[in-house]
């Protein structure tokens, strides 16, 4: 048996997370997460996590050391070399807890609700459209394809056609999320650019129309009569909203004709 057909640790999924797994062992892990779909959801979910974290408390970690702390300042003013080595271990615990935080996620401040939310579809949205062969685990031709999400799901979903956006349906997969099944829906343009829709019932309020960015991928996100809907994409804030404005309407048999539609006003009672 080579190292390529051994089977993917839990070890081996958070370093492929980090970017640091070696080369001969990538392409098997790969592999394993288009035919493990729950593992491969909790490596997206890890991801989304990791990157909530960054982007809220990733300008501490380059922060420079205040002066009061460095071991040169603490040898000077406290010439014992017993000092100076209890400031040196307390120092690497500090970094080492930073550092274990930002990975990890664990802060007292987390994300909230519908900002997890997102990013909980942002990393399957990650995953999933860098794939070319498994993009999707059902295709859009099979006729069992809605009411299989919907059942799983526990809501009568529907896909919008985002014809008119040049993007059509390919088909979508179930996935395990933070608050039980989802449904993901992928679409594609001519061009190769993909947008996907994501879907999972969220105990929660209903809420405007919320814009996430995470690095090239933008999302934007909003909850329905008790279903949370993530439009994710290129981070083209005007399009993405556009979209999902489409899809709102579609899904709630609204008249895009109105001069003000209720996508719109629900749009603006955050001025978003």
């Amino acid at each position: 048996m080579t190292d390529r057909d051994l089977p993917v640790t839990e070890d081996e999924l958070h370093v492929y997370v980090d970017g640091e797994l070696a080369a001969d062992r990538r392409e098997a892990v790969e592999r394993w997460l288009a035919a493990h779909p729950e593992d491969a959801a909790r490596v997206a979910g890890w991801r989304a996590q990791a990157e909530a974290v960054r982007a809220r408390y990733g300008a501490i970690i380059n922060e420079p050391v205040p002066e009061h702390l460095t071991l040169d300042k603490i040898t000077r003013n406290r010439r014992s070399w017993a000092a100076a080595a209890a400031a040196a271990v307390i120092f690497a615990f500090a970094i080492g807890g930073i550092a274990g935080w930002m990975v990890r996620g664990a802060s007292a401040e987390a994300p909230s609700t519908s900002e997890t939310f997102a990013n909980e579809a942002l990393g399957a949205h990650r995953l999933y459209i860098a794939e070319v062969r498994h993009p999707i685990e059902v295709n859009a031709s099979e006729n069992h394809l809605l009411p299989w999400l919907s059942r799983r799901v526990g809501a009568n979903l529907r896909a919008p056609d985002l014809s008119s956006f040049g993007l059509r349906l390919l088909g979508g997969r179930l996935l395990p999320g933070m608050s039980g099944p989802a449904a993901l829906f992928m679409y594609e343009s001519t061009s190769g650019e993909r947008v996907t829709l994501y879907a999972s019932r969220q105990a929660e309020p209903q809420t405007s129309f919320r814009y996430n960015v995470g690095g090239q991928f933008g999302a934007v996100n909003w909850i329905e009569n008790d279903i949370g809907y993530v439009v994710s994409g290129p981070a083209d804030k005007d399009r993405l909203k556009s979209i999902a404005r489409l899809a709102y309407e579609q899904m709630e048999n609204r008249a895009p004709s109105r001069e003000r539609s209720d996508a719109t006003q629900l749009m603006s009672r955050r001025g978003s």
